[in-house]
């Protein structure tokens, strides 16, 4: 109600995980540019809640905190509905907070094998899925391959220019081992997909917190959610110049 199209359906994939029902030409420029990732669910919002949880919670002590965290998790998973990738992450994020109040150092090598023998346990289906080879693979490749060590950067333009390498680093990791499997199912490749990645990326926390607000403020009474609204707007307009410029740079995507 708030959002034009393709505003609204890029808002409500990016959140919820609803299907995009838009024009099959925005559609088809996602996948151009490879960011159809982004509007699907994915471990990513796990991640996010968990981590924006968390901050918020921290003056509380650590076990409350992670409490909160941990049933936050659980309650995302139980409004959006069991899917490969939310699974999957939500036990690693589990995982990963039974660790810090056991005291225990959390390996997340293991806490992705741990999930997947879940997975494997009672959603044996879902092994087999695109869905959660994707997330599984993106996550391994992020594990063994995206690491960044932090350093100290005197300067604010060493601390941009090592922000952008981390976030080019994570991105080329995660299609390391996604992009086989892309090009097997679909037959598709595209060429300009980390640069995209880069592009946006850092759009998508301020996105679903935004985009969260406006959901919930917009049930309380529909004119309190319309700034939010405005904000949420800016951000998906941006989002959007990206995907069709990029989109039309020559041989960016080749299917075969």
């Amino acid at each position: 109600m708030y959002l034009p199209e393709p505003h609204a359906s890029l808002l409500n994939g990016i959140i919820f995980g609803i299907p995009i029902r838009t024009a099959k030409s925005f559609y088809t420029q996602l996948k151009t540019v490879g960011l159809l990732h982004i509007v699907v669910l994915s471990g990513m919002n796990i991640s996010i809640l968990a981590n924006l949880v968390g901050i918020a919670t921290q003056s509380f002590g650590k076990k409350i905190s992670v409490c909160i965290a941990i049933v936050t998790i659980i309650l995302f998973i139980c409004f959006v509905g069991p899917q490969p990738p939310i699974i999957r992450a939500g036990c690693m994020g589990i995982l990963s907070y039974i660790a810090i109040l056991s005291g225990r150092q959390y390996v997340a090598l293991f806490g992705l094998f741990l999930s997947s023998v879940f997975i494997a346990i009672f959603y044996p289906q879902w092994i087999t899925s695109l869905s959660f080879q994707l997330s599984a693979g993106a996550t391994l490749g992020i594990i063994l391959f995206g690491q960044t060590k932090e350093q100290k950067c005197q300067t604010k333009t060493k601390q941009i220019i090592f922000g952008l390498y981390k976030e080019m680093r994570s991105s080329f990791a995660a299609q390391i081992l996604t992009a086989p499997l892309i090009f097997i199912t679909f037959k598709q490749v595209s060429f300009i997909s980390i640069v995209s990645n880069l592009f946006v990326s850092w759009t998508i926390i301020p996105l679903m917190i935004f985009g969260f607000l406006t959901s919930v403020l917009g049930t309380i009474n529909f004119y309190l959610g319309i700034p939010i609204a405005y904000l949420c707007y800016g951000l998906l307009s941006y989002f959007i110049f990206i995907v069709d410029t990029l989109s039309k740079i020559p041989f960016a995507f080749v299917q075969f």
